[in-house]
């Protein structure tokens, strides 16, 4: 009879393995730590999270291109097309806070492969409904599908805020946007190539190029991309956050910055053929000067970054806020002058310093919170980790908040363009409007953080 196998020792059972690209001990704020393996692998997850954010902007704008194909055998007319464009900003809008809890329940990694992939339904759509006879109900239903692409800028915001710094995260979340943001000027650039060659009967083809694109996007994220399983305790974060006045004074002031970016971004082409028609009296005349603006506004967005890391956000803002509203009265003037040349300029200025200020504004978000932890923890003996921990959360939490709010401004100003048009034929009404918001964002940014004042979050 063969001796029994001696019983296995006991003793505690062994941790469970931890899953393919996932990241247990992250201390970004630890010095040797972020010198020998953090700034590498958060440089990587930047790397990859900006191609995929890029491409979902392409997406979210599509319709800003698409109108330019819609030739009177659509028959639509101005203030319909205007719509097609206010449609996918405002699902892309309310988008954004889902996306933002999806990184804490599905991961950073995974959630980016997902929400790469959701691309393909409106670019599908688009390439199988694009063509004359098709019912403006139809085009609405697709167009506002393209809304998808809105929601990746949420969730890539909150993933990179995660991985870096206190110190970088103004450069890190300006060159994450900056990135995505230049989704716009590409695909405005891409429909003027294809306007340019196939002509404006084609407009299948510019959906249809972005499909072997997505599937790279998924596939790069899927292969180099990593989960933070901290952010797997951010499920309330939202809840929490929506408590927290400093959210809703962000949000407005995000609404002034990016609004107007993603706002003016998807109307400009059709402003320019309504507003300077003999100038711009074909498709590729208005898709030659529309991809300037969103193109300057999202190259110098990691600028806006570097100067509130340097200077303070809220400084940044409030000089900003000064620029944006003398492009707005440069460009007034220019309507009631009917001055080309001065109308490009104000409208430039305003693209460029709506760049700048989504950078300042996104900096202010995480040094709130990290004024507060820093309180907590000299005047009321909080434990570090915990303070830096809630500050992480919070300032997540708020950077899904505030993009969604603010992407809401992209909705304002299309509809503001539309009926300003509408009313009076001419856009001065909507670039009052600008005018007043640029004001009260200039207002409220010194009141809250630069007005000496007990209780003013230090260092903002």
């Amino acid at each position: 009879m063969a001796p029994a196998a001696p019983a296995a020792a006991e003793g505690p059972a062994p941790p469970p393995r931890a899953r393919p690209r996932d990241i247990g001990d992250w201390r970004p704020e630890d010095p040797a730590f972020w010198q020998e393996t953090g700034a590498r692998v958060a440089r990587r997850n930047l790397l990859f999270s900006v191609l995929s954010e890029h491409i979902g902007f392409s997406v979210w704008s599509l319709w800003s291109v698409l109108v330019l194909f819609l030739g009177p055998e659509y028959g639509i007319d101005p203030a319909g097309k205007f719509l097609l464009t206010a449609l996918p900003t405002a699902l892309g809008a309310v988008l954004r806070l889902p996306y933002t809890v999806a990184v804490a329940k599905f991961g950073g990694r995974n959630w980016t492969v997902i929400s790469a992939l959701l691309l393909l339904v409106p670019t599908v759509l688009a390439g199988i409904v694009l063509e004359p006879g098709v019912s403006y109900g139809t085009l609405l239903a697709v167009a506002c599908v393209a809304g998808v692409g809105g929601g990746n800028f949420a969730s890539s915001m909150a993933n990179i805020n995660a991985f870096y710094p206190q110190r970088l995260k103004g450069w890190a979340l300006g060159v994450n946007a900056g990135g995505g943001n230049l989704g716009v000027p590409v695909v405005q650039l891409l429909g003027l190539l294809i306007l340019a060659t196939a002509g404006s009967a084609h407009p299948r083809l510019l959906p249809l190029l972005y499909i072997p694109l997505i599937a790279l996007a998924a596939l790069g994220a899927a292969l180099r991309m990593d989960n933070l399983t901290a952010l797997r305790n951010d499920k309330r974060a939202l809840r929490e956050i929506c408590r927290e006045p400093h959210t809703w004074v962000m949000s407005v002031l995000y609404i002034g910055t990016f609004g107007s970016f993603i706002g003016f971004g998807f109307a400009f082409g059709q402003v320019l053929q309504v507003q300077f028609h003999g100038d711009f009296g074909t498709p590729v005349k208005a898709a030659g000067l529309t991809f300037l603006g969103p193109l300057l506004g999202s190259l110098v967005r990691p600028v806006g970054g570097l100067l509130a890391d340097r200077w303070g956000g809220a400084r940044v803002t409030l000089a900003n806020y000064g620029a944006m509203a003398a492009g707005a009265v440069t460009v007034l003037i220019a309507s009631r002058q009917d001055s080309l040349p001065l109308f490009l300029t104000g409208f430039v200025a305003l693209f460029v310093f709506s760049g700048i200020g989504n950078g300042s504004t996104y900096k202010m978000i995480p040094a709130i919170f990290r004024a507060r932890a820093r309180t907590a923890v000299e005047e009321h003996g909080a434990d570090p980790a915990e303070a830096e921990e809630a500050s992480r959360r919070r300032s997540s939490a708020l950077i899904g908040i505030a993009g969604a709010v603010g992407a809401f401004g992209g909705v304002l100003v299309n509809l503001a363009f539309r009926q300003s048009f509408l009313g009076s034929h001419n856009g001065d009404a909507a670039y009052l409007a600008f005018l007043a918001t640029y004001a009260l964002c200039a207002a409220l940014t010194w009141a809250v953080y630069l007005r000496p004042r007990p209780g003013r979050p230090a260092g903002v």
